[in-house]
């Protein structure tokens, strides 16, 4: 990825800004010309990360699973780069004034416990990170978004980054017996009692930790790293509904527990 920044590019990353500080979202047909392939998607995700002057809580995954990368038209994952105060520790309560048009999505967060390296193998993964189950709120700075944003400016937009809402973390190596039993989770996602969807972590590129494994290496291809303490939300076990008002429940098995939201009408 090059460094030189368009004047088109510096004009999309700024409009990106304005449309999530004042929550007023754009018209997606007048960008796409704009961002015209996926390095120059990355260059304005990059300058919309400084524009938010705020700390590098860490990174989502997305486009993990065959189905949701045929909707977008891709055949590898992005990601998106996520401030602080976008991860919050479960139980939350999320008010519908704070996103704009918001999915919710099941996963699994990793913390890295130390620097993580594209050398890493899965195993070195397995052992440097802690887990958590997550409920994560994609959302985008373009209205009607879903599923039709382009692939160029779902990057830009930060990989139409929302909230995290993550459970408890414990170290991966001693929730799971193993990199292959990370595959294994599944989970429920409740809203106001009632079931909406099941999942199982496998849907996300067959294992949860190859698509931190994808990151970390692709991170390196942008001379970047995921530090100690950043989280990355690592993909949706489940094709994602739109988020409403009221309680939603995410329940994993394997002992990783409950993440509890509350969405409130302001």
């Amino acid at each position: 990825m090059t460094k030189t920044m368009t004047v088109t590019e510096t004009q999309v990353a700024q409009q990106l800004f304005d449309a999530y500080r004042h929550q007023q979202p754009l018209n997606m047909a007048d960008l796409a010309n704009q961002v015209p392939d996926e390095d120059a998607a990355y260059r304005v995700q990059a300058a919309l990360t400084v524009l938010k002057n705020q700390p590098l809580g860490g990174y989502k995954v997305s486009l993990t699973s065959e189905q949701t990368q045929k909707m977008f038209d891709a055949d590898a994952p992005l990601y998106g780069a996520q401030v602080a105060d976008h991860f919050l520790a479960a139980p939350a309560t999320v008010r519908q004034s704070q996103l704009m048009d918001p999915l919710v999505e099941v996963e699994l967060v990793f913390k890295a416990k130390q620097t993580l390296t594209a050398e890493d193998s899965l195993t070195d993964l397995f052992h440097k990170t802690t887990v958590a189950p997550a409920l994560e709120l994609p959302d985008s700075r373009f209205s009607d978004w879903f599923p039709d944003l382009p692939k160029n400016l779902v990057v830009a937009d930060a990989a139409v980054g929302g909230l995290v809402v993550y459970g408890t973390e414990r170290d991966t190596d001693s929730v799971f017996d193993s990199v292959a039993d990370v595959a294994t989770p599944k989970c429920t996602l409740v809203h106001d009692g009632e079931t909406l969807k099941t999942g199982v972590a496998s849907e996300v590129l067959g294992n949860p930790l190859k698509s931190l494994h994808w990151l970390v290496g692709k991170l390196a291809s942008q001379h970047k790293q995921l530090t100690a303490g950043q989280r990355v939300s690592s993909g949706t076990f489940v094709l994602p509904p739109h988020l409403t008002v009221g309680h939603w429940q995410a329940d994993f098995d394997h002992q990783l527990g409950s993440v509890q939201l509350e969405m409130t009408n302001d």
